[in-house]
């Protein structure tokens, strides 16, 4: 007769169960952890300028707009899609406001609905074009940016426009409420909207389920197509509105003014799917995203160190974040 096979040992299970709850633990907060981490080596070396009220809102300051765009591309991605003409259409719409201000004499208020509903507009155009030419997001989206190009060089001849009377534009960006910035509160009304878009409509549950799997989401009854052309509308108005804010910062407007957001808001966006959730895109993680690549420039700024470092930072955080929880979930489905 066979002998019976001796159980395993009591303590394996404990072990390879503490185990996988700590590579679930980082798979989940590694990233925020390195922002905790960057904020906490900051204060101790550079306490006296780092660690302060002032600095504090200067950081959330410089987040703001990077936020707002980020978080139109955030729709985008959500829905399974990519927007690559989103720092092109910021441009085009702060030259098109300082143009509409300046050569059409329109107030700031109609100046900011026209530009930013031209935003949706290219937002529309890029999302037709995706559902219903079939052409892919990646090539629909370059072709239709390389298009805004053109038709801000053909507005502004390749000049910053100016406002004549800048006042009432720059007090968007320079006036304060409570000692806070104006763009501040714009970023968190965004994100607040957004976030309640996104996990407490039925339009933002469409938008994860399109992008999760856009076969079960046809066959449980969402229109696609529809859902992807909205979560490009909506990216194109963000994108507007931070083109507009861009220019409130100087009272003019340059044809290259965004092109510096496109790699920022890829990069927070994809850093922001490495925090609380496994992988998912989310509006949370993405501002947590804008606000670490925020902290880590004024980081280098503060310690004087070259420019060139916040590109190494700024690339070294999108791999070490989105690859250390790569490889927890790994490690913890292992």
């Amino acid at each position: 007769m066979t002998a019976p096979l001796s159980p395993p040992p009591a303590a394996a299970a404990p072990a390879t169960s503490r185990q996988t709850q700590a590579w679930t633990l980082v798979g989940r907060y590694g990233a925020l952890m390195l922002l905790v981490l960057l904020v906490l080596v900051m204060s101790v070396l550079e306490p006296s300028t780092f660690a302060t009220t002032s600095n504090l809102i200067n950081v959330l300051n410089q987040s703001a707009l990077a936020s707002i765009i980020a978080i139109g591309l955030t729709f985008t991605l959500v829905a399974g899609e990519f927007d690559l003409s989103i720092s092109n259409v910021a441009s085009l719409t702060g030259v098109a406001c300082c143009t509409l201000m300046a050569d059409r004499g329109l107030p700031l208020p109609l100046a900011i609905v026209a530009a930013m509903a031209m935003g949706a507009v290219v937002g529309l155009t890029s999302g037709l074009v995706v559902t219903r030419l079939g052409v892919n997001a990646l090539v629909a989206t370059l072709g239709i940016g390389t298009v805004a190009v053109g038709i801000n060089y053909s507005i502004a001849e390749g000049l910053p426009v100016s406002v004549p009377d800048p006042d009432s534009l720059l007090d968007l960006s320079l006036g304060r409420f409570l000692g806070i910035p104006y763009p501040i509160y714009m970023m968190a009304l965004v994100a607040v909207l957004a976030w309640l878009l996104l996990n407490r409509t039925v339009l933002g549950q469409s938008m994860q389920a399109v992008g999760g799997n856009p076969v079960a989401a046809a066959l449980s009854g969402v229109r696609v197509d529809r859902v992807r052309v909205i979560a490009f509308v909506l990216c194109g108005t963000l994108a507007g509105l931070t083109g507009i804010l861009l220019a409130s910062r100087t009272g003019s407007a340059a044809v290259t003014a965004g092109d510096s957001y496109l790699l920022s808001s890829f990069a927070a966006a994809f850093f922001g799917s490495a925090v609380l959730r496994d992988g998912q895109f989310h509006i949370l993680g993405t501002i947590i995203g804008v606000v670490t690549v925020s902290v880590g420039f004024n980081a280098i700024a503060l310690l004087g160190m070259e420019t060139y470092w916040q590109y190494l930072f700024q690339g070294l955080v999108l791999i070490v974040g989105v690859g250390v929880g790569a490889v927890a979930r790994k490690r913890a489905a292992a």
